[in-house]
């Protein structure tokens, strides 16, 4: 989905460089043009031959440099792009950005930009939770910034650890499909008067529906993982019915072997914290289908080889909390969906925690099925479901996944239509 587009790449000065060196080859491959610009400390960790032999293409620095002012270079590389990608993203640039300075070639170009910007952070835990940079985020999300990441792990300084590593390059890939897939800008309608989204018939014409599918897998060492038993069927379905409804669809799907729906934009993801980035990416919508099983924990440190069997017995996992997709959309306090709808997959107590679930996380409507073992509807072709709303529960009968996609789907848009 990235053929053709123009991603403006702005390398900040962190040790985390070195990771856009992948990402410009895994951009390549998917068809985009790739224009790389270079803070002046990011020369420290990358070279400009290795950026440009990637890029193939010339490697920008320089505010005033005579050849490419003359014809006002910054305004043109800020203009000419599709998406302005910066990462690393330091706090100095963040900073810049936050208030806006211009006082080198990467910051004029920010400002001086009219096209969407994707951040991926990298710092010091410190520096991430300085009260500064708390300050310098929350304005850059209230002026639309996108941001993936950071991620939380060891620094490069010794011993530390914490929230600053840059999302590694397959987030960050995410995050960008999702950003250019056909959407709304932050803080913009919907482009109705795109023929490809505008003419599409059906009842769902018009609108954008972010869905998630399938488990998440978090890794535990390279060779075992965390999961939950999802095959992805039903959210697949889900963003089939929708697409056929007239929708543009972003599926962010988990490992599944289901096939891509056809007419759906698909984000494939692993970890919940890469699903998380590519639905925040994602958003604005009108919709959210948070249908993936997503694991609730993970383990605090990957062990970077396979843990053996030793004489002391099986190992001690410290599990840490995976963080809250569906809570975190369905309470986003400036991109919230007009309508979030959650799953809900139960063993005992389906209506109670359903319930609760739904005003926990701040949905509009809660599917709930019992997933009990004897039911078998994890990996199945069926499903009996609940639709738990604060007006009340309506209850299903017994129905092939596709079917249920089709209630669900209808469903939507009863509820936009009235809102």
């Amino acid at each position: 989905m990235l053929q053709g587009k123009r991603i403006l790449l702005i390398i900040g000065g962190g040790i985390a460089a070195y990771k856009v060196l992948d990402l410009i080859r895994r951009l390549k491959e998917r068809g985009a043009t790739v224009r790389a610009v270079m803070t002046a400390a990011a020369k420290e960790f990358v070279t400009p031959l290795s950026v440009g032999a990637l890029t193939e293409d010339r490697v920008f620095s320089e505010l005033f440099d005579l050849t490419a002012e003359h014809e006002i270079g910054h305004i043109r590389l800020s203009r000419e792009a599709d998406l302005i990608v910066v990462a690393p993203a330091t706090a100095n640039l963040l900073a810049k950005m936050a208030n806006g300075l211009c006082d080198d070639l990467a910051a004029t170009i920010l400002l001086a930009t009219d096209k969407p910007v994707l951040v991926a952070p990298a710092m010091n835990p410190r520096m991430w939770d300085h009260p500064a940079t708390r300050r310098n985020r929350d304005r850059l999300a209230a002026d639309g910034i996108a941001m993936v990441g950071p991620n939380v792990g060891a620094m490069a300084e010794r011993g530390e650890f914490g929230p600053g590593r840059m999302a590694e390059p397959m987030e960050i890939l995410a995050a960008i499909e999702a950003m250019l897939s056909p959407l709304r800008l932050p803080g913009q309608a919907l482009l109705a008067a795109d023929p490809a989204i505008a003419t599409r018939p059906g009842p769902l014409a018009g609108r954008r529906i972010v869905i998630t599918s399938g488990p998440t897998h978090e890794p535990i060492d390279p060779v075992r993982y965390i999961a939950n038993r999802s095959s992805g069927k039903q959210g697949h379905a889900i963003a089939a019915a929708a697409a056929a409804a007239g929708a543009t669809v972003v599926l962010v799907a988990g490992p599944v072997t289901v096939a891509d729906p056809p007419g759906v934009t698909v984000v494939h993801v692993e970890t919940a914290r890469e699903m998380l980035a590519a639905v925040e990416a994602a958003l604005p919508a009108d919709v959210a289908v948070m249908a993936a099983a997503v694991a609730d924990w993970r383990v605090a440190s990957e062990a970077d080889e396979k843990i053996k069997k030793g004489p002391a017995g099986a190992p001690a996992l410290h599990l840490v909390e995976n963080p809250d997709i569906l809570a975190t959309v369905g309470r986003h306090p400036t991109l919230r969906p007009r309508l979030v709808v959650g799953f809900a997959a139960e063993t005992e107590n389906l209506i109670a925690n359903a319930t609760a679930k739904l005003e926990r996380k701040g949905a509009d409507l809660i599917v709930a099925n019992d997933v009990s073992p004897e039911t078998g509807i994890m990996g199945g072709d069926r499903n009996t479901v609940r639709i738990v709303a604060r007006e009340g529960i309506e209850d299903w009968p017994d129905l092939p996944k596709a079917a249920v996609a089709d209630r669900i789907v209808a469903l939507i848009a009863d509820r936009l239509g009235r809102a």
